[in-house]
């Protein structure tokens, strides 16, 4: 009966431009229990970091559903974790981190193409990575995948991981541009990694070529990182994906929901395929809070977003589709976090509104403004003419959406599978 059902509205969808589809068990990454196993120490690790104080676990916690909870995040110079997280008197943040910290779940899944609001990370199969990053030329080959490389970024980065000029080896060497090669930024993070002899033994049991003598190299704590988040974080047991797989039925009201989505109101535009994400990058007239995406020598707060890649004009304020497994639970939303309410932020996304925001950020004294940018008449309306057409729902309409949005939690996920370690290699403190 309930495949029976499933099938009529999977048909009546079809007509109104395309139906859910449900995720395959064969397009997520294989992950060796082992490797799950050592990528979640070093997760959890803050020796990744150029002062040994900061873990990827501090801005993708699953506390706060493998985000930080906060609308812009406090890295480098903070302590304490989510809306608890504050800036050290002795060394403060320069400024927040400029985007929302986005989630994690089932970034493992080969449809996962591109990566970072802006997408400046992407599958490209021309290149000989296999990939197309910033690092161009000095791309290194060795990560298995997307998702590894994703690890490379937020190391590197002054405000999140690696640390202020001066304070630590690895800002000294990202300030002078050594990235790759013998006492690069990377080089020095996988010495400090392998000095430790807990991880030397796990490495040389995880990969074989380190077991026949190869040094331990940063794509190899990358490809441990992305094995245990594809494994921790694999999202595919919500009420919508077992709705799909015909093991049960939604509530009335998230299924006029699911019917709204992929049919009338036409988010399955944008959110489409198994993921609920076309992996392209949309303009949606979205609020826009925080330091913005600058150089140092720049003086403005602007986030073009995918334009800030590209250069092109078409490009200007389009972000990437976020795939919206557990997304309810990831708020705030938005690239930069400006609403901490998913029913106002869906109501302003759909009609392509810039809403007043309505942020979550830890008290902290910016040396940019927080609301340069809402403030600024001509920055507001450069980032509605950007927008793409949108449509006004109704309240009922609303309530339906956010009704289906709700039978996209799923527990397992959420709870993840390995969690929290008790303590990691380096013996420095695990952020729970």
């Amino acid at each position: 009966m309930i495949r029976r059902g499933l099938a009529m509205i999977a048909a009546g969808l079809a007509l109104a431009g395309g139906g859910p589809v449900p995720l395959d068990p064969e397009d997520f990454m294989a992950v060796a229990p082992a490797e799950a196993e050592l990528g979640q120490l070093l997760f959890y690790d803050a020796v990744l970091s150029g002062n040994r104080n900061i873990s990827c676990a501090t801005c993708h916690h699953p506390r706060f559903a493998t985000s930080d909870g906060v609308s812009l995040g406090l890295g480098e110079g903070g302590t304490g974790l989510g809306p608890d997280r504050v800036g050290l008197a002795e060394n403060m943040p320069e400024q927040r981190i400029p985007r929302n910290s986005p989630a994690l779940f089932n970034m493992g899944h080969r449809g996962v193409t591109v990566l970072f609001h802006d997408g400046r990370i992407e599958v490209d199969p021309s290149r000989p990575s296999g990939l197309r990053t910033p690092m161009e030329e000095e791309m290194v080959a060795g990560f298995t995948s997307l998702l590894s490389a994703q690890t490379m970024f937020p190391v590197l980065s002054g405000d999140e991981m690696a640390g202020h000029y001066g304070e630590n080896e690895v800002a000294r060497a990202v300030r002078m541009g050594r990235i790759t090669g013998e006492d690069g930024a990377w080089d020095l993070i996988s010495r400090r990694v392998a000095d430790l002899p807990a991880y030397a033994e796990r490495f040389a049991a995880v990969y074989p070529e380190i077991a026949a003598g190869r040094p331990i190299g940063f794509t190899d704590i990358s490809n441990a990182i992305a094995g245990f988040v594809a494994w921790e974080w694999r999202s595919e047991d919500s009420l919508f994906d077992r709705s799909l797989r015909g093991e049960a039925e939604l509530p009335a009201l998230a299924a006029v929901g699911r019917d709204l989505f992929f049919g009338e109101a036409g988010c399955a535009a944008c959110h489409s395929g198994a993921l609920l994400s076309d992996m392209q990058f949309h303009a949606t007239g979205e609020a826009q809070i925080g330091p913005g995406k600058a150089e140092r020598f720049e003086n403005h707060q602007r986030d073009l977003g995918r334009g800030r890649v590209t250069g092109r004009d078409a490009d200007m304020y389009r972000f990437r589709t976020p795939m919206l497994r557990n997304v309810t639970r990831t708020g705030p939303w938005g690239h930069a976090g400006a609403v901490d309410d998913l029913r106002a932020y869906l109501a302003a996304h759909a009609a392509r509104v810039s809403d007043a925001p309505r942020p979550r950020l830890p008290e902290f004294a910016p040396s940019k403004p927080d609301f340069a940018i809402w403030e600024s008449a001509e920055d507001r309306d450069a980032i509605a003419a950007a927008a793409e057409p949108g449509r006004a729902l109704s309240e009922a309409e609303l309530g339906a959406l956010m009704a289906f949005l709700d039978t996209l939690s799923d527990e397992v996920a959420l709870e993840g599978r390995l969690r929290i370690p008790e303590s990691v290699p380096s013996g420095l403190p695990v952020d729970r």
